[in-house]
């Protein structure tokens, strides 16, 4: 069965950019924000990538962390309280390693009070063979967010459309820089050098049928606006959060006057 997403506010934070919990004292505004997005959790806990882990270029940086985190019981024993007690709906970022786990730890959070949704990440490598496997595997009583790496987004889409998915979501691209000694560092890309690919391949996407939340590069509420006027339910920020800011958009009330959020 296919849910459907109900967001308050059509902003949200990537998974990656603010914890595993709302912040009560944060200096950002959450209440701007339809959901809360966790960071990325496994079933077993992951240490932090060794070696460089930053890196800049002209428009933006590249960022290799390894997805540190302590493990789904962990997770859950440290901040499931936190997330029945948030005014914000929890959407659980899950990362997709194996389709046997993924499927138990859906089952584990969908039990878990204020969970609104689950946020599948899929890996950049995975065929579609191995992605299917993942998405299908973890189907079950919340809205599935299917979060695909930006430069295969277009692809799986389509190859996903005729699964019961209630988004898909952009995560950054892949990218390789040399560091200090000229070894080449792979990682994550983030800036505002993404958004022109970000808004090409989100068109892209909204031709799947399948709902659409856009992410890449946004950092002004113009760019915001462009996304959602270009199709997006609802679009993710990432690096501007770290500069301690969120754009403020207008959004369109029902007599047809903005309002602004």
């Amino acid at each position: 069965m296919k849910y459907d997403l109900t967001l308050s506010a059509p902003l949200l934070n990537a998974a990656g950019s603010l914890g595993f919990a709302p912040e009560p004292h944060s200096m950002l505004d959450l209440s701007s924000l339809g959901a809360f997005i966790t960071n990325p959790i496994s079933m077993q806990p992951r240490s932090p990538a060794a070696g460089t882990r930053l890196l800049t270029f002209p428009g933006g940086y590249l960022l290799h962390t390894g997805f540190p985190n302590p493990g789904l019981n962990r997770i859950l024993r440290t901040y499931a309280s936190r997330w029945a007690r948030t005014s914000l709906p929890i959407w659980v970022h899950l990362l997709a390693e194996h389709p046997h786990e993924v499927a138990e730890m859906v089952k584990r959070v969908e039990s878990v009070p204020g969970v609104g949704a689950v946020e599948l990440g899929i890996h950049p490598a995975d065929d579609e063979t191995s992605v299917r496997a993942a998405v299908t595997a973890s189907i079950g009583e919340l809205p599935l967010i299917v979060r695909l790496p930006l430069e295969r987004a277009a692809q799986l889409a389509f190859a996903l459309n005729d699964l019961p998915i209630a988004a898909l979501s952009l995560g950054p691209p892949q990218g390789l820089l040399p560091d200090a000694e000229k070894s080449l560092i792979s990682g994550r890309l983030y800036g505002p050098s993404i958004f022109p690919y970000a808004l090409k391949v989100l068109q892209d996407i909204v031709r799947s049928g399948i709902p659409a939340i856009a992410a890449g590069g946004i950092i002004t509420n113009q760019q915001i606006e462009t996304m959602l006027a270009a199709g997006a339910l609802a679009v993710q920020l990432d690096a501007i959060l770290w500069c301690g800011k969120i754009p403020a958009i207008s959004i369109p009330s029902p007599s047809g006057r903005p309002n602004d959020s």
